[in-house]
């Protein structure tokens, strides 16, 4: 028993729940210091997210380079797309009949909204455009680049000169990773901090239908469709979330994906996905498979639509189902994405007043955690799925990863 205890708070799970926690106490019992700790969390994550980018580019390179078949490259991206296509539409109908019945804003106070509040979202959803979306997401560009590398390298006859210091500059890149992922808990603790001193617990209240909602319709989704998918092909989703528990915890409490986006694309590989694929498609999902973000934004807009009292006609319904599949796409690129695009929604169906955004203003930040935890789940979930439809997963490797991180419960 305290060999097994002394397991438990050697293992980076334990420190980083810790820090969460510590961090929720600090900001609820002293807000100005918990604001105060909010550098901790982000500059964690602009660390991270230095990794990013080279391990996209030299998983790929390496991937496709070894690859041989050039249409493979084309299929995995192709069958991507639809998949994305699919399951984030899945989401977004889940969300809307989700808030239809369940009616989040029925009954809420309405005169505390500000038009001031929000014109700055308004002024940035007027000037996205998909070419700004592409120029400003260096994860795009990258993806597309080291995809070009790749297939100009697999044609080049002394490829193995090239590939060789490549594979060696990659396991420097995810050593220095582990380093980096050991800070975590400072972090998650910055990250959790902040929120609550910030926002604190209070603002939940009059919002708490709607917080509730939220989180229950990801839960279901997770449960329901990540989990039927990972059942199809003969994968355990409670062992997967087991799996990655670390990478979840940095995400819930520095409510951002990209903190673990690196640690998540090599555990894949692990566990028997194929470097191509989880190259590929886990960089492409962080921008175009945000299933958690399209719940909410389908929930959200429904939410403000009972709230100012406007009867959505079937026809609306539709459109404004069809407005979200194409602008929650370029959620990822754009700074305060969630308000962003739910500006450019509302002003394009131009029936629920925008400035109506100011009473999401202070949950927001509560419910980035679900959303954030979602997309990544999201994307964990579909390289196992395009891995497994092109039979390049190893049941094996799998059993194996997973009976060590088992082991160590």
């Amino acid at each position: 028993m305290r060999k097994r205890l002394k397991n438990i708070i050697g293992t980076l799970t334990f420190w980083v729940l810790t820090a969460i926690f510590a961090g929720a106490m600090l900001g609820h019992f002293s807000p100005d210091m918990g604001v105060a700790m909010e550098p901790l969390g982000k500059q964690f994550i602009n660390i991270v997210k230095l990794f990013i980018n080279p391990i996209i580019f030299l998983t790929i390179v390496i991937g496709v380079s070894g690859m041989g078949d050039l249409k493979q490259v084309g299929r995995v991206g192709g069958k991507a797309i639809i998949y994305f296509e699919v399951v984030t539409t899945l989401a977004l109908f889940i969300g809307v009949v989700v808030a239809h019945f369940v009616q989040p804003g029925a009954d809420v106070d309405t005169s505390t909204a500000a038009a001031t509040q929000v014109s700055t979202f308004q002024q940035r959803a007027s000037d996205f455009s998909w070419l700004k979306f592409l120029k400003e997401n260096l994860t795009i560009q990258v993806l597309l680049l080291s995809i070009v590398s790749g297939v100009i390298l697999s044609r080049y006859s002394g490829k193995e000169q090239v590939i060789k210091p490549l594979k060696k500059a990659s396991g420097y890149v995810f050593k220095a990773l582990h380093w980096v992922m050991y800070a975590a808990p400072i972090g998650a603790f910055g990250g959790m901090a902040f929120t609550i001193g910030k926002y604190g617990i209070d603002t939940l209240i009059p919002l708490a239908k709607l917080m509730v909602s939220v989180y229950l319709t990801m839960f279901v989704f997770i449960f329901a469709v990540m989990g039927g998918i990972l059942w199809y092909y003969k994968v355990s989703l409670i062992k997967f979330l087991s799996y990655i528990r670390e990478e979840l915890l940095i995400v819930l409490g520095t409510s951002s994906s990209e903190a673990a986006l690196p640690s998540l694309m090599e555990k894949l590989e692990e566990m028997g996905c194929s470097k191509p694929v989880v190259g590929l498609v886990v960089p492409a999902g962080y921008s175009f498979n945000l299933d958690g973000t399209t719940i909410y934004l389908s929930m959200a807009v429904l939410f403000l639509a009972q709230a100012f009292q406007v009867d959505l006609t079937p026809e609306q319904m539709l459109y404004i189902t069809g407005v979200l599949m194409v602008t929650s796409k370029g959620a990822a690129g754009v700074t305060g994405s969630g308000f962003v695009v739910l500006a450019s929604t509302l002003t394009a169906v131009q029936v629920i007043p925008v400035y109506g955004l100011a009473l999401l203003l202070g949950v927001d930040r509560f419910m980035s955690e679900a959303r954030a935890i979602t997309n990544f789940i999201g994307n964990g979930v579909a390289a196992i799925f395009l891995a497994n439809q092109e039979k390049a997963f190893d049941r094996k490797k799998m059993n194996k990863a997973f009976r060590i991180h088992e082991s160590h419960l």
